[in-house]
């Protein structure tokens, strides 16, 4: 399965974008209204400049306290973010996830944003394609 297939079947392919000047604050009040994992750093929506996660503001905040909410997010945003194509496999994508202690990957297109895909998008498409061949093999099994 490939990385457009699955940005594909996500069906909305917004991503969330927040400016590097945006506080820390504001970044985690976001991802709590929005209920997501991480927003994508960039001044126009389009092109990447990092990303921050709600794991990297929890990490600041246990070793920095609540201050750290005051910065702003180029302060804190991961800023060589790895990347992937929509040409890449869901195999790939999932092993760099898995090694790199990672849980989103913006999708890049000519250097630009077109999507976002976390481990949880993979898993459900690869679950999805599992069961697709199950009910395949059972119909060639059974003559259906």
């Amino acid at each position: 399965m490939l990385v457009r297939q699955i940005l594909r079947s996500k069906g909305n392919d917004a991503v969330l974008t927040i400016r590097p000047d945006a506080t820390v604050a504001d970044a985690a009040r976001l991802l709590s209204e929005r209920r997501i994992g991480c927003l994508v750093v960039s001044r126009d929506g389009a092109m990447l400049e990092g990303i921050i996660s709600e794991r990297d503001i929890v990490r600041e905040m246990g070793m920095r306290g609540v201050g750290c909410f005051q910065e702003t997010v180029a302060e804190m945003m991961t800023r060589e973010v790895v990347t992937c194509s929509c040409d890449d496999q869901a195999t790939d994508v999932v092993t760099q996830m898995t090694e790199g202690r990672f849980r989103h990957l913006p999708v890049l297109d000519g250097g630009r944003m077109i999507g976002l895909i976390s481990i949880g998008d993979v898993v459900k498409a690869r679950l999805s394609e599992l069961s697709m061949e199950k009910d395949a093999l059972e119909g060639m099994i059974t003559g259906r």
